[in-house]
């Protein structure tokens, strides 16, 4: 794979605790925005904190509610052990073996197996688009300004192609436009625009990446096609919400009409 930065999610640098001499703010806050996003799905944990990188009695009081949760001994440190646990969805997204040996296959079964594992983002010191999975799928950048729909994209373009031991770099560069990755589409004559796709619907195939039209040459928002049924296309995207934003929180999976939006198709064919 390309996109590694995920790695670096997975792990803390020593023991984090309360009043540790070894305690580092950039890990405190991974435990932090950990015990945030447990809190999400498990909304009576007690788990959510400040994410300002001190590991205080109130991260403390939330390790302590995360150890009790998971019916494990109440210390309030963390240690690398522990930190497995709490960061253990993001490895099982990338790292899950999979059992499809077709690439279109493989991009559905990769973009399903993250969005089991509920990524959201954080909003840290003011800044949404923030938190690990921003980070994983945005190699290391997180912020306001960091849109991550196509960090998302790409990343399960990544982890399928490689599983057959393809560089999804020959397809597209590394990027996080939309746009970028639209021009070359054209460029390359992978690209159906959605006047055509309208015409012809088969030209839209599972495991393609849909791009939303706002002009000629811009596009705002892109994501995973699943399936595709009559008019409608089913998808798994990044940074979106129930309102298909591009700027949404989280990954979700959605219904399209792309006969009612502007959507046009980057086909990973030459890939397959």
């Amino acid at each position: 794979m390309k996109k590694t930065a995920y790695q670096k999610e997975l792990v803390i640098k020593a023991t984090q605790k309360r009043r540790g001499t070894n305690n580092n703010k950039k890990d405190v806050m991974k435990i932090q925005s950990w015990l945030t996003l447990f809190s999400m799905q498990n909304p009576s944990s007690g788990t959510a904190t400040g994410i300002d990188g001190d590991f205080g009695p109130a991260t403390e009081r939330a390790v302590k509610n995360f150890q009790g949760f998971n019916n494990l001994t109440k210390t309030g440190t963390v240690d690398q052990q522990l930190f497995d646990i709490l960061s253990s969805n993001l490895k099982e997204a990338f790292e899950k073996p999979l059992v499809n040996n077709n690439l279109r296959d493989l991009m559905v079964e990769v973009a399903e197996n993250h969005l089991k594992q509920h990524p959201f983002e954080l909003e840290i010191q003011g800044q949404s688009n923030s938190g690990p999975w921003v980070r994983s799928y945005m190699d290391g950048h997180d912020g306001s300004p960091w849109f991550w729909c196509m960090g998302f994209a790409q990343a399960v373009l990544d982890q399928a192609s490689s599983a057959l031991g393809k560089n999804f770099k020959t397809l597209m560069p590394l990027t996080y436009s939309c746009d970028t990755v639209g021009n070359t589409g054209l460029e390359k004559g992978l690209l159906s625009r959605y006047q055509k796709i309208r015409i012809d619907p088969t030209l839209i195939k599972q495991g393609d990446i849909f791009l939303i039209q706002k002009s000629r040459l811009d596009w705002t928002h892109t994501g995973i096609i699943t399936a595709v049924e009559g008019d409608v296309i089913e998808t798994i995207e990044g940074n979106t919400n129930h309102l298909g934003s591009r700027n949404g929180v989280a990954v979700m999976k959605r219904t399209r009409s792309f006969r009612r939006s502007k959507i046009d198709v980057f086909s990973i064919e030459s890939l397959v």
